[in-house]
């Protein structure tokens, strides 16, 4: 039995209504009746005047119905030129999150086609973005870390990013569409998009798999449908198409642009156009020469097409371009498109009637791919219609408009629920200040919001029928994290020093907030927290209790002849790894410390660091005994009392030295180191004798001298 199926493409120029008669799956073009508008009732795809777009529906329905019967129902499209396209980008913190899942993605996805839908609905000036129903998107790139990738899930890090590309329609579209159709009395059968349409009868579902681009070029706009993975990924829209052309003829050659769209169809057709000017001069041009002239415009088409159909393919060709559409006949126009997308020239075509499959017409009919999109409608709508679903949602009644299997992600775009509000907050960050240095700790992620779909757990993904109930209920907010001291060092640091033979471990000393604490602290809000190991050899010694050290390494002073005189030679040292340092010098790891005391010296060694000489000697033969005389170069005070050279001396003393010139030794200096005993037999008389010279006790004596005494009893012999 044949079924009779009446559609309509309402377009911003024209209306065309077609009777198909489908018998198994083959459809017969009984009729096609178009009518331009008598006034400027559309723009865009849109309905500006419901009462002018239904009076010229109304004569297309009273003009088929004489033919065909009385038509109630009509399969419709909405113009693929109302479409938004918008780009968005969006990234979320996963630090300490376990790896990501399906669901955790979904959740970005749709949280980025929440913000594309917010842009459409600012540069369109709407109130909410829930105005739009979001009628496909594709990914355009995933990011970890700033790197692409090609899958997030199972991936762990710090920040997950995403960018999408997402269509959106009007929902005024769909509504004042269904007015206008209600108004000449006609119930909408089925609604389609228009680029839909003409994609499901030129590109079948196998095919959609390739990467492939149909543009439909009308009157005023072209519109673009782009498909790969199986679906239609991107629509978009430019508003160049055949009317830029026409404009161009009637500028070259000064036609009335009716006649310039005549002249423009039948450059597909004729080597020699006649054309009459608006001066009345008729003229006998050339294809070539009309063609030359309007290159530049058509030249401007094929960029315009071309940058759109790349916007939306993330900057790379497709495989393959169809044409359809009226425009699609200019020419040179496939050339051009293919040169710019560096595609080979058989990979761009124009489509016509004939690549539909299962289809023909009456032979009276006209074959031309402006017809796809009309037919397209009545096929798609017919065998693939968008109808409204009616879901609630937290007990808000929601229309849908089902162009695909919807999801519990699509009922909450569409009741206006920001997706990224249904995620528990973060929790509080906290403040802390680690040696002198700013952090932040972040909170604890928030948790999964609860989505129960009729009663049942779900998640973002689950498909929806009609008549569904969703519950989504916001997930708990995170709390601030717990974090202890060791959390925030890798590790505490520590070094191993040998002091003066015994080995010290030196762990570094944590204070917080003032107070010596340990890495298991716990840390709050505001903190500030510091972890030092000792540096110097001082801090060092300071951190043992090893401070009286410190103190050997004092400058040994003492104040003689009321002047004051500092004496390193006496002060203690330190030396590290052999070498003597200064207390201020760094420690590390492994080192060898010793501290040497200062020394106490007595009065000799004071002498002899401030090369002064005590004494003076000298030795002598006297009688055949070897005798040492000596006298004093200088005597050193303390508190008015001689010291002698063992006498010890101590660290600030105040001290007397009182020097003597050095003279020579005499004589009678002999007998204050040697006693001397009268013979017995002496008559009391004796004789000085040096180096066998008689001499006196006055006379000077030098080191070495042999010097004698000689008591006579009896006349002395020489």
């Amino acid at each position: 039995m044949q079924e009779k199926i009446f559609a309509l493409d309402i377009g911003t120029r024209s209306v065309v209504g077609i009777i198909l008669e489908k018998e198994d799956e083959n459809y017969f073009v009984k009729d096609i009746l178009a009518k331009e508008h008598t006034e400027r009732a559309m723009l865009d795809g849109q309905i500006h005047d419901v009462i002018a777009v239904s009076k010229v529906i109304q004569e297309i329905k009273t003009a088929l119905e004489k033919k065909y019967g009385p038509l109630e129902k009509v399969c419709v499209a909405a113009a693929g030129r109302a479409l938004k396209t918008e780009r968005a980008e969006i990234a979320y913190d996963i630090k300490g999150k376990p790896m990501m899942q399906h669901e955790d993605i979904l959740h970005l996805e749709l949280s980025a086609v929440q913000q594309a839908q917010a842009k459409v609905s600012e540069k369109n000036f709407s109130n909410g973005g829930y105005h739009y129903y979001c009628v496909g998107y594709s990914v355009l790139y995933y990011r970890l870390d700033g790197q692409e990738i090609g899958s997030l899930i199972d991936q762990s890090g710090d920040e997950a990013t995403i960018e999408i590309i997402a269509t959106f329609l009007p929902k005024v579209v769909v509504e004042s569409l269904v007015a206008a159709l209600k108004r000449a009395g006609l119930e909408m059968q089925a609604l389609t998009l228009e680029p839909i349409a003409a994609i499901n009868v030129l590109i079948p579902p196998s095919m959609r798999r390739l990467n492939v681009a149909l543009v439909d070029i009308g009157a005023g706009t072209s519109d673009i449908a782009l498909t790969d993975s199986g679906t239609v990924i991107a629509y978009g829209m430019v508003p160049v198409a055949g009317d830029e052309i026409t404009e161009a003829i009637s500028d070259q050659f000064l036609l009335d642009f009716p006649l310039a769209e005549q002249a423009k169809r039948q450059l597909g057709e004729q080597e020699e156009i006649t054309v009459t000017d608006i001066l009345g001069f008729e003229t006998l041009m050339p294809r070539e020469e009309i063609v030359s002239k309007i290159s530049p415009a058509v030249g401007r088409l094929a960029d315009a097409i071309c940058s759109e159909i790349l916007l939306l393919n993330s900057d790379k060709s497709p495989r393959a371009v169809m044409l359809v559409g009226g425009g699609s006949l200019t020419p040179e126009l496939p050339v051009l498109v293919a040169e710019r997308l560096n595609l080979p020239e058989n990979r761009v075509a124009i489509r016509g009637l004939d690549a539909i499959q299962n289809l023909s017409m009456e032979d009276s009919l006209a074959k031309g791919p402006e017809l796809v999109t009309p037919i397209g409608i009545a096929i798609a709508a017919h065998k693939s219609p968008i109808q409204y679903m009616n879901v609630t949602v937290n007990g808000q009644a929601v229309r849908l408009f089902d162009m695909k299997q919807m999801t519990v992600g699509d009922c909450l775009l569409t009741a206006g629920i920001k997706i990224t509000s249904l995620h528990g907050k973060p929790g509080m960050a906290m403040m802390v200040k680690l040696n002198s240095q700013d952090l932040t700790i972040p909170g604890m992620h928030g948790k999964k919001p609860l989505m129960l779909l009729n009663g049942l757990e779900a998640s973002l993904g689950d498909e929806v029928q009609n008549g569904d109930e969703i519950t989504a209920t916001k997930g708990e907010d995170g709390s601030s994290s717990i974090v202890r001291i060791r959390d925030l060092i890798d590790s505490i640091p520590e070094k191993t020093i040998t002091i003066n033979g015994e080995q010290h471990t030196i762990t570094a000393q944590i204070i917080k907030n003032g107070s010596v604490t340990n890495g298991d602290a716990f840390v709050e809000d505001r903190d500030e927290i510091t972890c030092t190991l000792p540096q110097t050899i001082d801090e060092v010694f300071t951190y043992l209790s090893l401070e009286h050290f410190l103190s050997y390494l004092q400058p040994f002073e003492i104040e003689i002849n009321k002047k004051n005189r500092q004496i390193n030679h006496f002060s203690g040292s330190i030396e590290k790894n052999g070498r003597q340092v200064r207390p201020g010098n760094s420690c590390e790891d492994g080192d060898i410390i010793n501290v040497i005391p200062p020394s106490l010296p007595n009065v000799a060694d004071l002498a002899n660091a401030l090369k002064v000489r005590t004494n003076y000697s000298i030795a002598v033969q006297f009688n055949g005994k070897r005798i040492i005389l000596s006298k004093s170069l200088a005597e050193f005070y303390r508190d008015d009392k001689l010291l002698g050279e063992k006498d010890t001396i101590r660290n600030r003393d105040v001290l007397a030295c009182i020097q003597y010139k050095m003279e020579p030794f005499i004589f009678q200096d002999v007998f204050r180191f040697a006693e001397v005993e009268m013979p017995s037999s002496s008559n009391g008389r004796f004789v000085l004798v040096n180096n066998n010279k008689e001499t006196s006790f006055d006379k000077p004596i030098s080191s070495g001298d042999e010097l004698k005494i000689i008591w006579t009893t009896m006349p002395q012999k020489l």
